[in-house]
């Protein structure tokens, strides 16, 4: 009888050993998962339709631009500006004139002032030759007939630039990779210079190479 109790407890427990074997292939809940892969980008930088979202490179001669300080630039103008026009309305005031009288002053193949005007032809005269003789009014006119169109043609090309991303090239060519060269008069000066140098036809100045004229009472 011993003998078949051992038997049967010897099969039972082979029983119990093929069947934990089994358990693992039986029961996938204790299986490791398997390693899912990851859904690839949308994009990759080598696709056609990539388009990175990050801020794209500036160009250097936008950030040349986008450092100078254009409002102490129409301050140190507006001075001169002023100063002209207080003049003229004085001298329109002298002269027993009507205020609103349009006037326009250039300057002449000799450098001095010329007022043009719908006036009479004794009072234009004398007009200029008060001008002329005038320390004051001449130096601010000739600062003036220099820096304003400089001030004018920066100013276009900085909106322009801000606006639509378009570079000007005459302007990165008027600017210095040191900030402490591009005053206004550093910059004046080169505009100044290549204007001289226009007939190269390396740029095109458009209007603004044209002679300085202040008006007053009149549209420029």
């Amino acid at each position: 009888m011993s003998l078949l109790t051992s038997l049967i407890q010897a099969s039972t427990r082979f029983q119990q050993a093929m069947d934990s074997r089994q358990a693992p292939a039986a029961k996938p809940d204790g299986e490791k998962p398997a390693a899912t892969k990851q859904p690839e980008a949308a994009g990759n930088p080598g696709d056609d339709r990539f388009t990175p979202s990050g801020q794209s490179e500036l160009d250097p001669g936008s950030l040349k631009a986008r450092k100078l300080p254009l409002g102490q630039y129409k301050q140190t103008v507006a001075q001169d500006l002023s100063f002209v026009r207080e003049t003229l309305q004085h001298k329109l005031a002298e002269y027993n004139l009507h205020p609103a009288t349009a006037l326009s002053v250039g300057k002449g193949e000799n450098g001095d002032a010329v007022v043009e005007g719908k006036l009479p032809e004794e009072l234009r005269e004398r007009i200029e030759m008060d001008l002329n003789n005038n320390r004051g009014f001449r130096e601010a006119f000739s600062r003036l007939s220099v820096s304003e169109p400089t001030l004018h043609f920066m100013d276009n090309a900085l909106k322009l630039n801000q606006a639509y991303g378009v570079n000007n090239s005459l302007l990165d060519s008027l600017l210095s990779d040191n900030q402490q060269f591009n005053g206004l008069q550093d910059v004046i000066h080169r505009y100044d210079s290549l204007k001289r140098n226009a007939n190269s036809g390396q740029f095109d100045f458009g209007n603004s190479a044209q002679r300085y004229a202040f008006n007053l009472n009149t549209r420029a």
